[in-house]
């Protein structure tokens, strides 16, 4: 048993021994657009399943639609969230939803700085609905490393498309 351990480790090779002069690294790019996605999910999927009232409120606190547009946000908004995360995740139109996940964080630096900049009494932005409280001052710092991130993977599509389905059905046509 344990010689047939060894013998079958033996045969593994790194990447390194297989493709010299490759060195094994860790693709930032993907990672970041899997993170990017992950978040998205969450966000999303934490506002879809609570009532969407609870959102409605988070999207009034701002003062940023009026009461028809408000309602139709906090309904469909939490699907877009996730449903952009999840193409992220499995790297699907990974160009596309970059852009939608880029306009997005746009958006979501607009109102929460709008907000700060009127100085709306919200302590807590209702990103993750009930999941996470972060005050807005943080989700805008972070909503504007993300729209960077964002934009580095906009700028470097090839890399960000590594492990995606978008490279399966390519290899694959």
């Amino acid at each position: 048993s344990t010689a047939r351990w060894s013998s079958d480790l033996s045969r593994w090779r790194s990447n390194s021994e297989l493709y010299p002069g490759k060195e094994t690294a860790v693709n930032w790019f993907v990672l970041s657009r899997i993170l990017i996605g992950a978040l998205l999910c969450f966000s999303g999927g934490e506002k879809i399943l609570s009532p969407y009232q609870n959102f409605l409120y988070v999207v009034q606190g701002y003062q940023f639609l009026p009461m028809s547009a408000a309602e139709i946000t906090a309904r469909a908004f939490p699907w877009i969230e996730f449903l952009i995360g999840f193409f992220l995740l499995l790297g699907l139109w990974v160009p596309s939803v970059l852009r939608a996940s880029l306009i997005v964080f746009t958006g979501f630096i607009a109102v929460v700085g709008q907000a700060l900049i009127r100085e709306l009494p919200i302590k807590e932005c209702g990103c993750f609905g009930e999941a996470i409280s972060l005050p807005p001052q943080t989700v805008l710092v972070m909503d504007s490393f993300i729209w960077l991130a964002i934009v580095k993977l906009l700028l470097n599509t090839v890399q960000t498309a590594s492990f995606s389905l978008d490279q399966y059905f390519e290899k694959n046509k």
